[in-house]
């Protein structure tokens, strides 16, 4: 017996570093424990379009709000170019009124008068000419047919002179034509178009945060030329932040989404953050080098991110954290 105590003891400090390996992850009654970091989104803010910056509004480390004017452009040659097309709407649209309106009743009345005007020269012609077939018809010599011809030809000119007259009296009255009202109209949409695409790039030159983030740089200064593929400032979103942990394969089938946990930071172990899970990898990988366990170095685990909620904006990017998840209860 006294031979086999050593390897009793020997199988029973096994069994309990057996059941240590297994256990060492499940504090507190079967909570998981898993170490991760803190993963921010970010994002590289550019202009739409290009120019000269004329102004930088905030520095490193400022914390911004959606919608807030960060940088500017020098637009003041496309204010001026909005403002000659707003010009040229202006006439645009006044024409078109006025094909819509038609003629006045004083260019009304001034045709009649020049229709009137026309017939009674008209008339004058015409009775001259019948004077003069009766001279020549008389043969009396008081004519001849030269003076004739002559007032023949003025007849015919004041009977064309009426025509005319009337033609320009009935057109008047008759008003625009549907075609140069529909011409008239398109050219109005054109200029307007024109003239809302010159007011947006005029609006692109202020640079606008897209959401509620911290700038981490600024990347140009006043007098840079911008362009849509130069970045000016890279921001960090201040939600939503997450957690991204890996799992090794026998503890997967513990989580799952929705579930709700705790993460604590070695600054203040004391007031953990809450979190939830929201995405667990279907596809295994290799522990990542951040993990520093060296005989877990390759082992497959499944990756997996907690969303977490910081409005006091405390987290910081690459922070690592403790996560605490209570798998023995249910989502």
């Amino acid at each position: 017996m006294k031979k086999f105590l050593p390897l009793v003891l020997i199988a029973i400090l096994a069994a309990g570093l057996w059941f240590w390996w297994q256990q060492k992850d499940r504090p507190d009654g079967g909570d998981l424990v898993l170490y991760g970091n803190v993963d921010i989104r970010q994002v590289a803010l550019a202009f739409d379009g290009s120019g000269r910056i004329s102004e930088i509004a905030v520095q490193e480390g400022d914390a911004v709000t959606t919608g807030q004017v960060i940088a500017r452009l020098d637009t003041r040659a496309l204010e001026l170019q909005a403002k000659a097309q707003a010009a040229a709407l202006e006439a645009q649209r006044q024409n078109l009124a006025q094909l819509k309106r038609g003629p006045r009743v004083e260019e009304i009345a001034q045709a009649q008068a020049m229709l009137t005007s026309a017939e009674a020269s008209a008339t004058q012609a015409m009775r001259e000419r019948d004077r003069i077939t009766k001279l020549i018809s008389g043969r009396s010599g008081a004519a001849t047919q030269q003076s004739l011809d002559q007032a023949t030809s003025e007849a015919e000119r004041a009977a064309a002179a009426v025509d005319q007259s009337r033609a320009g009296l009935n057109l008047l009255l008759a008003g625009s034509r549907p075609e140069q009202i529909a011409a008239a109209e398109a050219e109005v949409q054109a200029a307007e178009a024109k003239l809302e695409l010159l007011q947006y790039q005029v609006a692109q030159g202020e640079l606008r945060a897209p959401e509620n983030a911290v700038v981490r740089s600024r990347l140009r200064e006043p007098g840079d030329m911008a362009t849509p593929a130069a970045p000016v400032f890279a921001l960090a979103l201040t939600q939503p932040k997450w957690v991204r942990v890996y799992v090794r394969e026998a503890d997967l089938g513990r989580i799952k989404p929705g579930m709700t946990g705790q993460v604590a930071t070695d600054s203040q172990p004391d007031q953990p953050f809450s979190g939830k899970v929201g995405y667990i990898s279907s596809v295994a990988e290799f522990t990542p080098k951040s993990v520093q366990t060296e005989d877990l170095r390759t082992s497959l685990v499944y990756e997996v991110q907690l969303t977490i909620e910081d409005p006091q904006d405390q987290l910081r990017l690459g922070q690592p954290v403790t996560v605490r998840l209570p798998v023995s209860i249910a989502p």
